[in-house]
């Protein structure tokens, strides 16, 4: 079953002892950080659970989807997630 960000507040207040305001808090706190690191183009690494980091596209061509027409597409940015080792044994293996 897939989370919402209030359905995770709740368990995570849950499992802490903390309130539902403070899990909320610093969650803000924790996404503020990511912003931060991923718009300086710096990598940021939680062992064992995940990486973020801001990768570059390159220009291309593309296709209008609506009249077929072929477009340039303008280099830009992107940002990559990578689970770690914990995160992909918590995934399991297809049955």
């Amino acid at each position: 079953m897939a989370k919402n960000r209030s359905e995770l507040v709740a368990e995570v207040a849950e499992k802490s002892g903390l309130t539902q305001k403070q899990v909320s808090d610093v969650l803000d706190g924790v996404f503020d950080v990511f912003s931060d690191v991923v718009g300086k183009g710096e990598k940021l690494t939680i062992p064992g659970w995940l990486s973020v980091e801001r990768t570059e596209r390159a220009a291309r061509k593309g296709r209008n989807p609506q009249t077929g027409e072929e477009i340039e597409i303008k280099a830009g940015y992107s940002v990559k997630l990578s689970a770690g080792s914990k995160l992909k044994a918590a995934a399991g293996t297809p049955k």
